[in-house]
């Protein structure tokens, strides 16, 4: 099975990942994580498969993170609330996100996707 490729076209971190893949001859489906939005189950399932905390899954350099003011938030709002906010909008989350049957990498960092990956 093809990992999910979750993305926003517009982001650079995306473009430099998408072209990673496609220099390691990885195959991907993709998605467009702004006109389809995780919901709050996939999010769910994708924090259990990364074994990261919720936090890591903010996009803490956006404009709507900075906006809601929410440095300080996701410190104290509790887990559930924190899935139904990212399922909101999805700018606020950390991309790209790549998504297999058993696990998830959040945001790119090229050792980490090569000792996984290669």
């Amino acid at each position: 099975m093809k990992p999910l490729f979750i993305q926003y076209a517009k982001c650079g971190t995306c473009i430099k990942a998408r072209k990673w893949l496609e220099a390691h001859n990885i195959a991907f489906d993709t998605r467009d994580i702004i006109t389809q939005n995780p919901t709050e189950p996939e999010l769910g399932s994708w924090l259990r498969d990364s074994s990261l905390p919720v936090q890591k899954f903010f996009n803490t350099s956006g404009l709507k993170y900075k906006e809601l003011n929410l440095k300080d938030k996701v410190k104290t709002t509790p887990e559930d609330q924190l899935l139904a906010l990212l399922a909101s909008d999805g700018k606020l989350v950390k991309r790209p996100v790549l998504v297999f049957s058993d696990r998830v990498l959040v945001g790119f960092k090229e050792e980490e996707w090569a000792k996984t990956l290669l």
